[in-house]
């Protein structure tokens, strides 16, 4: 296979090493560490950092890009000598992993779980007669030679699923017991009594592995019956829902992150500009956010996005495949929103710095003669820091929102791009089918509930351990 990287995936390795070099920063320094511990140390907190760092494993497998090689019999004749030849399809780890999900293509819609398809067709039986009937798919439920077996069936592959994830959990319990014994050079007993009487400070360790056990359970179970069902029934063209969802993931968790990547260093520069120099510079820097915030958000993204499909609409031999074009739409649409939403933190930031310039401290450095680029750094910029963090966090949610609300008004990411917008914008139709055809609508708004609720949870625990002020009310 030959690796492929796009531009989102260059910008999602660029965010992980950033986010691993501040790892390490915080690491080295106590008044950093401390508000992290604080986060770990909150039940809350550690459940659903759990949940959300599988989410974000799903999306970095699928954040990884390949071109199979091909087959000398699958080329032509004059070009099977001329070396190694890729596939133009691009696919991702996920792709591969889940090429069970992806190949299996049904007619059209089938029920989750169905072994039929969800219309009736015309089927022409042996001795010439013409009936209408729910003809059997070709892969959902086929290894089944009576379909009321089904339920049986069902039950216990349920069952399989769940002895094979408690197995899994009971490894990695293991794991984790043998390296906390080691650790404080005690037995794994006293260890694992320790974890279940929880001293006060202590890290959540059992919160953690009960969340890790549901959710190994929960792919487990999954992993038994989607080799055998479409466990979300199929859409219009017969491809399976729980893919979709899944693939989905990719694109929620790359608008919430690489928008956010975006709007960092504007807000950052301008806001505490604004604030600490004041006069002149505070006005330009009002003006301009003000003037921003005075156009509507979604006429200027749908503008951008019109502009980007004539430029690739002129531009096509520079694109030579489907998810290298989805891909620039969606840089595009990350770059606009990043455009569009760094006036909130900027305005916030500005004012903190309004404060924080008359602190004695910073009042003290400007008499002693330090610059003003080491007093920005050294003294506001840290003070500043939990405010950046909590925002950032809050508006993750808001911005997976966002994709879905734009995407279902035709201005998001591409359309043969997987999203749940994409999803809820095709399920419209589906709704005024008779009977409903509910599933489809319903996977990507559980999958984005899940992702937006953990987010919201854990920035709460994030607020409550970064803000100075309810530190001091609790000390």
């Amino acid at each position: 296979m030959m690796p492929v990287l796009l531009w989102t995936d260059a910008l999602v390795f660029l965010l992980l090493a950033l986010g691993l070099l501040l790892g390490f920063h915080t690491t080295r320094h106590a008044h950093l560490r401390a508000p992290w511990l604080r986060v770990l140390r909150s039940r809350v907190g550690v459940a659903m950092l759990v949940v959300l760092s599988a989410y974000g494993l799903v999306g970095l497998l699928d954040t990884v890009h390949v071109r199979l090689r091909t087959a000398a019999s699958d080329q032509p004749e004059s070009v099977q000598d001329a070396g190694s030849h890729y596939s133009p399809e691009i696919l991702s780890l996920l792709d591969l992993a889940l090429s069970g999900l992806r190949e299996r293509q049904e007619k059209t819609y089938s029920a989750p779980f169905a072994i039929h398809l969800f219309v009736r067709e015309v089927i022409r039986q042996p001795d010439g007669t013409v009936i209408r009937e729910y003809p059997r798919l070709l892969h959902g439920g086929s290894h089944l030679d009576d379909p009321t077996q089904r339920g049986a069936d069902i039950a216990w592959r349920t069952i399989l699923g769940v002895l094979h994830g408690l197995l899994v959990w009971g490894l990695l319990t293991a794991v984790l017991l043998a390296l906390l014994a080691r650790r404080r050079r005690v037995t794994m007993a006293v260890v694992w009594s320790d974890l279940r009487v929880r001293s006060p400070g202590s890290i959540p360790w059992l919160s953690a592995l009960m969340t890790l056990g549901l959710l190994l359970m929960l792919v487990f179970i999954a992993a038994e019956l989607a080799a055998t069902y479409h466990i979300l029934g199929t859409d219009k063209v017969g491809e399976d829902v729980f893919f979709q969802s899944l693939k989905s993931i990719r694109t929620g968790l790359l608008i919430g992150t690489l928008t956010t990547l975006v709007m960092l260093p504007a807000a950052l520069l301008l806001g505490i500009a604004a604030g600490y120099f004041g006069g002149w510079v505070d006005d330009v820097i009002q003006y301009l956010y003000t003037t921003l915030n005075s156009i509507p958000g979604v006429l200027l993204i749908a503008a951008a996005i019109l502009m980007l499909q004539v430029y690739l609409s002129n531009h096509a031999e520079a694109f030579p495949s489907l998810v290298e074009r989805a891909d620039l739409r969606l840089l595009f649409l990350c770059l606009i929103l990043g455009v569009t939403s760094w006036t909130g933190l900027c305005r916030l930031l500005r004012g903190e710095t309004l404060k924080l310039r008359e602190a004695g401290y910073v009042q003290a450095a400007t008499a002693l003669g330090v610059g003003h680029v080491t007093i920005i750094v050294r003294h506001l910029l840290p003070n500043v820091m939990h405010l950046v963090l909590i925002t950032l966090i809050l508006d993750f949610s808001g911005l997976v929102l966002a994709e879905a609300v734009l995407s279902y008004v035709n201005i998001g990411v591409d359309p043969t791009m997987n999203s749940w917008g994409n999803m809820i914008n095709s399920a419209r139709l589906e709704l005024a089918r008779e009977p409903v055809v509910w599933w489809s609508l319903t996977a990507a708004f559980s999958f984005m509930f899940v992702l937006v609720l953990a987010a919201n949870l854990f920035a709460d625990v994030v607020r409550d351990a970064f803000d100075p002020r309810l530190r001091m009310d609790g000390a």
